[in-house]
């Protein structure tokens, strides 16, 4: 299943300039996701990451596989999961092993990958892999936490 910019955004609570998932390529749902998140040199924090050698932040790769993991979760709920999780936050509540590889920049594809390794008690984890052009730039275990609105 392939899903555009207006049906992420019907997903995710992420805007401008955080939202960073453009487009989902494929998913299988309660498996796994593949994102693409495409860099550009208007993206506001290159100004100041780095003016002469602009490089797309580690913490913003981790940040758009968070978001690429988020959508499988969100997208796996059954309706009745999704209608009664409605107003509940997902958090990141951890990254271990994560590894960067090679810098990504202005005019790359930035290619998010995603699988869900465990699910129990509202919290999920996962492998997540980022590539340009078939390269792993970067690669992390994450994990996210399901909270109750006034719980967090």
């Amino acid at each position: 299943m392939k899903l555009n910019v207006h049906q992420i955004r019907k997903i995710l609570p992420h805007r401008y300039p955080f939202l960073l998932v453009d487009r989902v390529e494929d998913i299988e749902f309660g498996q796994r996701i593949h994102a693409i998140k495409n860099v550009t040199v208007n993206e506001p924090f290159f100004p100041g990451h780095f003016p002469d050698y602009p490089v797309f932040p580690g913490v913003l790769i981790m940040e758009a596989l968070a978001q690429a993991a988020a959508i499988l979760t969100f997208a796996s709920a059954s309706d009745e999961e999704t209608k009664n999780a409605a107003d509940d936050l997902y958090l990141f509540a951890g990254i271990d092993n994560a590894r960067f590889k090679r810098p990504v920049m202005p005019g790359d594809r930035l290619e998010l990958f995603a699988e869900m390794t465990a699910s129990k008690r509202g919290i999920y984890k996962y492998k997540a892999v980022a590539k340009v052009d078939g390269q792993v730039v970067a690669e992390a275990d994450l994990m996210c936490a399901h909270r109750k609105m006034g719980d967090a």
